[in-house]
């Protein structure tokens, strides 16, 4: 009986490692629609995003933080661009005056920051068609938890907020308008 006992411990401890977290499908920020549609451009295309750094997904030995379904890190953030984009209804995916694209250079998260915090890291660079760019940071802090599943979910869980953030501090950046215009001037170089 004994030995069943410990195969049985053994076999939910094993099980217990094999969860996926995943954060919720993005939803956009109804304060940046009017700051969006403010912009009077539009014809924007959102290219797929890269991730030109590595990205540890496993949390605490419980399971991996993983994106929603069909979906990579990269991937959401891009999608939540176009989606505010969409929103606003700048969003041109056949005939855009201007395409933007992305590369996220930093995308970590902590679980564990002083034991009941956690943080999301994300660095992005947008690169615009006109041939301007722009850099963004979030530094996203959220309330964890000791035990390890309850962390590992919350981390999850903060990543869309995170995300829309990120976005957030994107679209109000006076830099962003000029991602958006049609090409540089020649004065500009």
């Amino acid at each position: 009986m004994k030995s069943l006992t410990i195969i049985l411990a053994l076999a939910a401890l094993g099980l217990s490692g094999c969860q996926s977290y995943a954060p919720q499908r993005y939803t956009a920020m109804p304060d940046n629609t009017p700051v969006l549609k403010a912009l009077l451009t539009g014809a924007i295309k959102v290219d797929p995003f890269i991730i030109s750094s590595t990205f540890d997904a496993s949390c605490r030995g419980f399971g991996d933080i993983t994106p929603p379904v069909n979906m990579s890190f990269q991937g959401y953030i891009q999608t939540a661009l176009a989606d505010e984009l969409k929103v606003a209804g700048l969003y041109d995916e056949k005939n855009p005056k201007v395409v933007l694209s992305g590369s996220i250079d930093r995308l970590n998260f902590s679980s564990s920051k002083g034991l009941t915090n956690g943080e999301w890291n994300i660095d992005l660079k947008i690169t615009s068609s006109n041939g301007r760019s722009m850099y963004v940071s979030e530094s996203f802090q959220f309330e964890s938890a000791f035990n390890g599943d309850i962390a590992c979910r919350r981390t999850a869980e903060a990543f869309l907020p995170a995300v829309q953030d990120l976005i957030t501090k994107i679209v109000r950046d006076t830099e962003f308008r000029r991602l958006l215009e049609r090409e540089k001037r020649d004065s500009d170089h």
